[in-house]
């Protein structure tokens, strides 16, 4: 948690100075995005919000969006996660999106990616999307490494 921790610092760092906000929404890293950028003391300043998006379910009811907006996408994929960026910034109305959508192990999951296989996004000021193949079924390793990657995606779009 470390190593996340100090991206985050960086990245808290960014945003005061720049006074910009950020949501994020996250899946397989299960929160540890989130709990990063929470544990920078003064993250009230940026830190607006988030969730952990990892049923159909809540991605109906905590991001608003419906079964026909996912036509032609599926999870865990480079366009549905730049949709979950988009759609939590403009929720929280933050500056900054930021999303996370993956197989975190120790199989892959239902749409067929193998564990270890993740997207992230940015959105805001500027927009990037990047997928993180880790080729390890260790669950654990893979939700540390989901989120120091779009840490560092978001860090470096900032």
């Amino acid at each position: 948690m470390n190593a996340l921790i100090s991206i985050a610092e960086q990245v808290a760092a960014k945003l005061i100075a720049n006074k910009q906000t950020i949501a994020v929404a996250e899946s397989s890293t299960g929160g540890l995005i989130s709990a990063s950028l929470l544990a920078v003391p003064g993250a009230s300043a940026y830190f607006l919000g988030g969730g952990v998006i990892y049923t159909r379910d809540a991605r109906r009811a905590l991001m608003d969006i419906p079964d026909d907006a996912m036509r032609g996408l599926r999870s865990s994929s480079e366009p549905y996660a730049q949709l979950l960026a988009r759609q939590i910034r403009e929720r929280l109305s933050t500056d900054w999106g930021l999303s996370e959508t993956g197989a975190a192990g120790p199989t892959g999951n239902r749409y067929g990616d193998a564990a270890g296989h993740s997207c992230m996004a940015v959105a805001g000021p500027r927009q990037q999307v990047i997928t993180l193949e880790t080729a390890s079924g260790d669950r654990q390793a893979n939700m540390q490494a989901f989120a120091k990657a779009a840490l560092e995606l978001l860090l470096k779009n900032l």
